[in-house]
């Protein structure tokens, strides 16, 4: 079998390669993309080539005898299908996050790295587990959204100065109550959630043996099976499985921040934590980055990182405003994500255990 991968980022290139080491009897052409602009030559050794170029060299039979892995986010999946459609590719599979997930569970297990929650043994108690779903009020609604278990709570993001309606109403929690850093969420997005739950709810979540952030739209997958490996396994912390960039996890902040936003950063960390200013070329050379800030952890591990990483955050904001750095939006919410992969890959001490990451349209 041949197939073309349409992608040309970390979902795609973590999808080739799965598909590499499990199925090695399909053949990957090359990856396809809508438009080489901001997109590599080349990717995994393999050509990546735009749609409409692709489709006027191959005839009606050798478009049949193709298959296309759509490997993006969901919510573009819609619209690759009718632009494949419209360029006679009606054999697709479109790679949904649970399918992710699942292979890159698989690839990881035949690599050895990134040991899997799922496959752990189970014990008899079950963990208490302490929730918060961040949704800011600008998202976009879903047509499916998920059916959250009992120990997941709303919170509300970027409440502070604006006036959410119904929304307010139906959420558990907003971010400006109690000690707050809401009015910054245009800079933090759901850092502001991290921030509010270590400030605010710690101290009452007395019987939770783990506290955790997800997303109003992106969840990590664990089942009450899962709650059951948890303090039997003496589990510290539960991450995403990891996503794949090229040449290394550079490629994400380059992409979604300025170099000198960036630059500034690392002056922040030699200045704060210079044992991780040591450890970062070593870590960010590699290609692994746990993206979207998902995160469960025990609660004193979720305190631990929220001490380490805000002093860092606010500093690096500091720094940006007193150098006159034009601040991107959004800036510290992406630069986050890789201090998250920073702060524990560089402790390696820690029972750290991954699951699937779980999006929902």
């Amino acid at each position: 079998m041949k197939i073309f991968i349409f992608g040309a980022k970390s979902i795609a290139i973590g999808i080739c390669n799965a598909v590499r080491i499990l199925q090695p009897e399909i053949h990957i052409i090359g990856f396809l993309v809508t438009s080489l602009i901001d997109n590599p030559q080349e990717l995994e050794g393999l050509p990546v080539r735009e749609l409409k170029e692709v489709a006027k060299k191959l005839d009606k039979e050798e478009k049949q005898r193709v298959c296309v892995y759509i490997a993006v986010p969901e919510m573009l999946h819609k619209e690759i299908i009718e632009s494949l459609n419209k360029c006679g590719f009606e054999n697709y599979k479109p790679i949904n996050s649970k399918t992710e997930s699942d292979w890159m569970e698989q690839y990881y297990k035949r690599l050895d790295k990134f040991p899997s929650l799922h496959g752990l043994p189970m014990g008899e108690k079950k963990a208490v587990l302490s929730v918060y779903a961040a949704q800011f009020y600008k998202d976009k609604v879903l047509k499916h959204p998920p059916k959250f278990p009992d120990y997941v709570s709303s919170l509300l993001l970027g409440c502070e100065g604006n006036q959410y309606g119904e929304l307010e109403e139906r959420t558990d929690f907003c971010d400006n109550w109690g000690v707050h850093i809401s009015n910054r969420n245009p800079d933090y997005c759901e850092m502001t959630a991290f921030y509010w739950v270590w400030k605010n709810r710690l101290s009452a979540l007395r019987t939770s043996d783990y506290v955790g952030i997800c997303h109003y739209r992106r969840v990590l997958e664990i089942t009450e099976a899962d709650r059951y490996k948890l303090l039997a396994n003496h589990v510290d912390v539960v991450l995403p499985f990891p996503m794949l960039h090229r040449p290394n996890i550079r490629e994400h902040h380059s992409r979604y921040m300025s170099e000198e936003e960036w630059q500034i950063m690392l002056w922040a960390l030699q200045e704060l934590y210079p044992d991780y200013a040591t450890a970062y070329e070593n870590i960010f050379s590699e290609s692994y980055l746990y993206n979207y800030n998902l995160l469960l952890a025990r609660k004193e591990i979720f305190t631990e990182y929220c001490a380490w990483v805000f002093p860092l955050l606010f500093r690096t904001e500091e720094l940006c405003i007193s150098h006159g750095v034009k601040r991107t939006g959004r800036y510290l919410a992406y630069m986050s994500e890789s201090l998250l992969s920073l702060y524990f890959l560089y402790h390696k001490e820690l029972k750290i255990y991954h699951t699937g990451r779980l999006l929902f349209t």
